[in-house]
């Protein structure tokens, strides 16, 4: 596989310099303020460009794993200000880094393989995610974080919210909270001029009803979700705060590295039981992080940091996880499908081993060395198997900001 990214991910503080940068050359046009502080005291900005009252709010950096949307933001704003006719009738505000202090602890800006990105990996745990937390927290309990966003998003009152995601490995893929006709066909067009694989059948969006392929709509609320046991929920997410106004929100996915096994529509032989098989085999990955875990647990001084937190949630999950593929009938039958639930499946406990790994450097060698064995065997396992290929930085770039582009403007139709 293709392994040196021709660029690197910026950091918050690199991010917020370019901001200003930018407010600084166009003052008139642009300006960049503190709308909160994180858990930690850490700043969150917010550039805006232009002051129409119909507005676009874009979001990068929610879950701290996922680097590409630190440079998509900026790249379109830089756009969106040589672009005039973007700015007709429509202000653009950007909030730079949803999550800065998950952005510190996430320390792979440059990674090299998938092993060396899981080396430096974190994603909080699930109550900890400014998106994610409203799903399974009380309103009292929520984040700064969180209220910070919902903040935003209370003045603004956008017609249309963009949250910037990625995935490690797999495909490119779009969620949308209702649907915007006419995104899908810019979307497959740009993803193909890149050589971007498009997720036909993600498993995030399991069970959603498609308006072109990749692009997934939230289904009406009666449907229940392909995995009751997971504890969010994308309706009480902050995706859905757009909706009191009458706004909507996309989810625009972009991978690192690309497979061409997640866009696969032909149909699966036996889906059911590949499923199956992955299930086993997440239960007994899951199994073998856990036990290092309760090896080294009574001796870990600090019980209750980010990456314990994070990595112990994780596991956490597994068995409700692994039940519900093994007792749910598949929620879609395609290659494509099943090749994304592979990769989830590889994921959870990866990521686990990853934090866990972090934890015990320099305070268990015995059990962290049993760790980076398997972070290192599962990593090149995993891109084995899906014949993984390095997305140049600049092509994950471009592809995130056309769909943002895209989705304003026919969104914008929809609006008027």
């Amino acid at each position: 596989m293709s392994v040196l990214p021709e660029l690197r991910y910026p950091t918050v503080t690199e991010q917020v310099s370019a901001a200003r940068a930018l407010t600084a050359q166009r003052p008139g046009v642009c300006t960049l303020r503190q709308v909160g502080a994180s858990r930690a005291g850490r700043p969150l900005h917010l550039l805006s460009v232009g002051r129409a009252r119909r507005a676009v709010l874009v979001v990068a950096g929610a879950h701290a794993n996922e680097p590409t949307g630190s440079c998509t933001l900026l790249a379109v704003a830089r756009r969106v200000l040589e672009q005039r006719e973007l700015r007709d009738g429509i202000s653009w505000h950007f909030l730079l880094c949803a999550d800065p202090d998950g952005a510190s602890l996430h320390v792979t800006p440059a990674p090299r393989s998938l092993f060396d990105y899981h080396l430096g990996f974190f994603r909080p745990a699930g109550p900890e995610q400014p998106e994610w937390a409203p799903s399974v927290l009380p309103p009292d309990r929520l984040p700064p974080e969180t209220r910070a966003l919902t903040g935003v998003i209370d003045e603004l009152r956008p017609y249309l919210q963009v949250t910037l995601h990625g995935t490690d490995l797999g495909g490119s893929w779009v969620q949308l909270t209702r649907d915007v006709p006419g995104l899908a066909e810019p979307f497959a067009k740009s993803a193909a001029e890149l050589h971007i694989p498009v997720e036909t059948g993600a498993s995030d969006a399991a069970g959603w009803p498609a308006s072109g392929p990749g692009v997934h709509v939230m289904p009406a609320p009666g449907i229940g979700p392909a995995y009751p046991s997971l504890p969010d929920d994308a309706r009480h997410s902050t995706w859905y705060h757009a909706h009191r106004y009458g706004g909507l929100t996309a989810v625009v996915e972009v991978p690192m590295w690309a497979s061409d096994l997640v866009d696969d529509p032909a149909p699966h032989p036996a889906p059911a039981a590949a499923i199956g098989l992955l299930a086993r085999r997440l239960q007994r990955d899951a199994l073998e992080v856990s036990r290092v875990l309760d090896g080294v647990l009574p001796r870990l001084a600090d019980r209750d940091g980010p990456l314990l937190r994070a990595a112990r949630w994780g596991l956490e999950l597994v068995p409700g996880l692994a039940s519900d593929l093994l007792h749910t009938p598949p929620a879609d039958r395609t290659r494509a499908y099943v090749g994304s639930v592979d990769a989830f499946a590889r994921r959870v406990p990866l990521r686990a081993a990853a934090m866990l790994l972090r934890v015990l450097r320099g305070t268990d060698d015995a059990a962290a060395k049993q760790l980076e064995e398997l972070v290192s065997t599962w990593s090149d396992a995993f891109a084995e198997r899906f014949r993984a290929r390095w997305v140049p930085l600049e092509h994950q770039v471009e592809h995130q900001s056309r769909t943002v582009v895209a989705a304003a403007l026919h969104a914008r139709e929809r609006a008027s």
